[in-house]
């Protein structure tokens, strides 16, 4: 009953993995060819050196008759057959072990990451590979398996093979006997006196069989061509619909309306942080290249958006008494970004912008003050 078992689950699997076109050729080879063959085939054939006669007595004269009226028995050359066509499918259901093996392997990883995601361990980029690595072997929820990647190349590579196969033996099978036998065959080799004549036995029931199993071999070809067919024009119609790889979207980059100049400030509108003058506090010796603005709608909000902010700062100078002596004509004016009718200006290499001084806000102290009327011996006299 484990035997059994066994290949139930295999031919399971097997049918997961195989599609329409597939399912029918594996039942008219395991009913049409495996059990035809087992049951009634064997015993049409099983008596046929037994009742092969020929009208002589010399000895050895039938047996060299039948090695040239039969180089290979039917059944042996039928069986020799199905074993040349079922490698292919075997190669394939290799490959299917292997991507059973890496999903158990693949899911037990997947647990042991989940174990530890919930003791508060970073796991979120390792469940991505996994999910990758699922896609690319073809493994979908639940078990589920799409036929995608190496899986599909195996399999039709083995739908060829097994139509090689299929019109190879039909060849060789028409070479050496044809499609029929005759009651009578004439024989002329040593060590036959003469010409003899020998007889077959249910030369009528063997050709039939032989019929038979050439429609079950054409059948099995057919069924290999539509199938070949059938993936190759739904791959075409997968790819036309645009069907792509989902994980493709995360690996690329990244939209432009995302994009974002600083990680401290929000620009909006898809805009990058726009390149400003040097502010009145930048240290000694920073420079800053202003660059070409390209969109125009950044340009405008840019522009917009400098100039408020410049607004603000000398609308809260003016306030405090010290716009005039903090903020020198040239820099506090806003950013300038030129129009979309206008060339793109661009400040000249190694132009460097000068803070100004600060001046001390601090009142002075009388000690100061006294200090600064008294005379000193190096003043000099006007």
């Amino acid at each position: 009953m484990g035997d059994w078992s066994a290949l139930g689950k295999l031919l399971d699997k097997v049918q997961a993995y195989s599609t329409a076109g597939g399912k029918v050729w594996l039942s008219v080879l395991f009913i049409f060819r495996i059990l035809l063959l087992g049951t009634a085939v064997e015993s049409a054939w099983g008596d046929e050196q037994s009742a092969f006669r020929c009208n002589t007595q010399q000895p050895g004269c039938e047996n060299v008759c039948y090695d040239k009226s039969f180089p290979i028995s039917h059944v042996r050359f039928w069986v020799l057959q199905i074993i040349f066509v079922s490698v292919p499918t075997l190669l394939y259901l290799a490959h299917v072990f292997y991507v059973m093996r890496k999903e158990e392997k693949l899911n037990k990883k997947e647990e042991e990451l989940k174990v530890a995601q919930t003791d508060g361990v970073n796991v979120e980029m390792h469940l991505k590979q996994i999910e990758i690595k699922k896609f690319k072997y073809g493994i979908e929820e639940h078990g589920k398996v799409k036929m995608r990647g190496g899986l599909l190349r195996t399999y039709i590579i083995s739908i060829l093979f097994k139509s090689v196969f299929e019109v190879a033996f039909l060849l060789i099978q028409w070479y050496i006997y044809g499609f029929s036998l005759s009651a009578v065959y004439t024989c002329k080799r040593d060590p036959c006196p003469h010409q003899v004549d020998c007889f077959l036995s249910r030369p009528t029931e063997k050709t039939i069989f032989i019929i038979f199993m050439l429609v079950v071999s054409l059948v099995s070809l057919a069924l290999n061509i539509i199938e070949l067919f059938y993936v190759f024009f739904k791959g075409v119609k997968d790819r036309v619909k645009g069907k792509s790889d989902p994980y493709h979207a995360t690996t690329g980059p990244l939209s432009p309306s995302k994009d974002c100049g600083s990680p401290k400030y929000a620009y909006f509108n898809g805009c990058s942080s726009p390149t400003a003058p040097l502010s009145p506090m930048s240290p000694p010796g920073y420079k800053l290249v202003t660059g070409d603005r390209n969109n125009s709608s950044c340009r405008n909000y840019n522009k917009q958006a400098s100039e408020q902010n410049w607004a603000n700062y000398s609308a809260e100078q003016n306030r405090m008494g010290q716009a005039g002596s903090t903020i020198s004509n040239s820099h506090a004016q806003p950013f300038d970004f030129p129009d979309d009718n206008q060339n793109s200006k661009k400040l000249a290499a190694g132009h460097e912008l000068q803070p100004l001084a600060i001046v001390d806000q601090r009142p002075s102290s009388r000690a100061s003050s006294r200090a600064s009327s008294r005379p000193r011996p190096d003043d000099l006299e006007i």
